[in-house]
């Protein structure tokens, strides 16, 4: 059983101990819960590249006690990006990996200077200080790195992790600690124009310009929100797909859900509501694009509550992302997702600083016309899909989020509705068993494309007899990340944080900071 931990002056909920002990560092440290992030994401993107780093992308919501922000952080193709030329070698959809054609700008420091601008309170070189030093003077490999660094160490620019062989072994990343420091010592420019940059370019060979770098990659937008169980639950607009969770909150509503979520018939609803919510996902989701969010009735009708539906289509695949969140002690929470699209993203490394980077890009699309077809300065439609819920006097409740690729917002269903629903505590939510719509040709990214579906039902939940009754086709899945890597910090009505990180990242941390709010104060 997840254990829920509890703390009064902060909380930091990461998938590696090192990033949450960062960001609980910099709490104690008078930070706040945007410099806690931070911190944690710079250490991820040092000792966990095959989720994420400064060369894949970011999204945020931040809650700052008075309201909620939202900022998107995802990076645009560049001016060399030409639809045709793919169409004439014969694409039909974009590349999926060693392509620098699928490799928008990154937006993750983008992200992080403009989350810290507005709400970081300690300088940012502080902020960077543990991810330095561990790129620098090295860290262990996980056990989520090592599968993939023996493949990975072989490829041009990934010498960092060619004599990794075991849990433990000392890793180094002496490009990622001097791109670390010239962000902390000169800003963006010291990261798209600086040695990060000028390799981009390079490589690129025409994908990019020098006013591509030039241009900021994060954006503050306006977040969506949807009332369900009583609170306001909120994400990111489009071109995040988190509209889905909102949608499949909305569509829900209209049903009476069992009392206990081990009856088949509660997961039956929530996988008919994330179908409903999604058939259309390929036309909707993209940058601009407007979340269908009052057309709940009319997808709620589609359902029959005790049948599969026939004709909804579409699945969801697996992506490689981290999510993580902070709440500090005067009540700012942060719910953070960074990402590489899939695994160590492209597989593509850039040659001066070793940083892998994702294949966003392949979110594009290559059908003429269509409104995410791949072009200069496009954002694609992006799987990253943070929460935050909060209660009805508009205080926070809850930051939480999952990694997932495409099952985001299916898995983020699941436990908004144990947590608001069923009032499960946060070790009790991140603990139980998950279901996950799936496809059998998936590259990570296949979602909604007209395939069927079947059910994946994680080893020990008791759905799946109940639910090959209604219809379902089903699918047993071994526990473990195919299902997400999910945390939450849940702020209790008498102000005490409850938070859980996820048992399936098998070293995800939820640290309590132990600063007192005077202490935090005097810096």
């Amino acid at each position: 059983m997840t254990d829920t931990r509890y703390a009064v002056n902060g909380m930091v909920c990461t998938v590696d101990h090192l990033a949450s002990s960062a960001g609980v560092t910099a709490l104690d440290r008078g930070g706040s819960a945007a410099d806690a992030a931070v911190a944690a994401n710079a250490v991820l993107a040092v000792t966990a590249p095959h989720l994420c780093g400064l060369g894949g992308d970011l999204f945020a919501l931040v809650h700052d006690g008075t309201g909620v922000s939202a900022l998107n952080a995802s990076g645009r193709a560049g001016s060399g990006a030409d639809p045709e030329r793919l169409r004439a070698e014969g694409h039909h959809r974009m590349p999926h990996l060693y392509d620098i054609r699928s490799v928008p700008v990154p937006g993750c420091v983008d992200g992080w200077l403009t989350l810290h601008e507005r709400y970081g309170r300690l300088p940012l070189d502080v902020v960077l200080a543990p991810a330095i030093r561990l790129a620098a003077d090295g860290f262990p490999a996980s056990p989520l790195l090592v599968p993939g660094a023996p493949f990975i160490g072989s490829l041009p620019g990934a010498g960092d992790y060619a004599e990794v062989r075991s849990v433990g072994d000392l890793i180094r990343r002496p490009g990622a600690a001097r791109a670390l420091d010239a962000i902390a010592t000169s800003g963006r420019a010291g990261f798209y124009q600086g040695e990060f940059g000028r390799g981009l370019l390079a490589l690129g060979a025409g994908e990019y310009t020098e006013a591509d770098l030039a241009r900021v990659n994060a954006d503050w937008v306006t977040p969506l929100q949807v009332t369900a169980f009583g609170h306001g639950v909120w994400t990111i607009p489009p071109n995040s797909q988190g509209y889905l969770l909102l949608l499949g909150l909305a569509v829900l509503a209209g049903f009476e859900l069992p009392a206990d979520p081990a009856d088949p018939r509660w997961a039956h609803l929530l996988i008919e509501a994330a179908r409903a919510a999604g058939h259309d996902r390929p036309d909707v989701l993209h940058e601009g694009g407007q979340a269908p969010l009052g057309s709940a009735a009319d997808r709620r009708a589609l359902i029959d509550p005790d049948r599969r539906t026939a004709g909804l289509g579409g699945a969801a695949a697996r992506g490689d992302t981290t999510y993580l969140c902070a709440v500090d002690g005067d009540g700012m929470g942060v719910s953070l997702i960074q990402s590489n699209a899939a695994g160590f993203g492209s597989l593509l490394f850039e040659p001066n600083t070793g940083i892998n980077l994702h294949n966003r890009g392949i979110g594009f699309s290559l059908t003429p016309g269509h409104p995410t077809e791949y072009g200069p300065g496009r954002r694609p439609p992006h799987t990253l899909s943070p929460a935050l819920i909060t209660r009805p006097d508009g205080s926070l409740r809850t930051v939480l989020g999952t990694m997932g690729g495409d099952a985001q917002p299916q898995i983020l269903l699941q436990l908004v509705t144990r947590l608001l629903a069923h009032g499960q505590t946060p070790g009790e939510v991140i603990d139980a068993p998950r279901w996950a719509l799936g496809v059998d040709h998936s590259t990570g990214f296949d979602t909604w494309h007209g395939a069927e579906v079947v059910v994946e039902v994680e080893d020990g939940a008791p759905w799946a007899p109940g639910l090959a009754e209604r219809g379902h086709p089903i699918r047993p899945e071994p526990y473990g990340d195919g299902f997400g890597h999910a945390h939450l910090i849940d702020v209790l009505p008498s102000g005490m944080l409850a938070g859980a990180a996820d048992p399936r990242a098998r070293i995800g941390t939820a640290l309590g900071a132990t600063g007192t709010p005077a202490a935090r104060e005097r810096g």
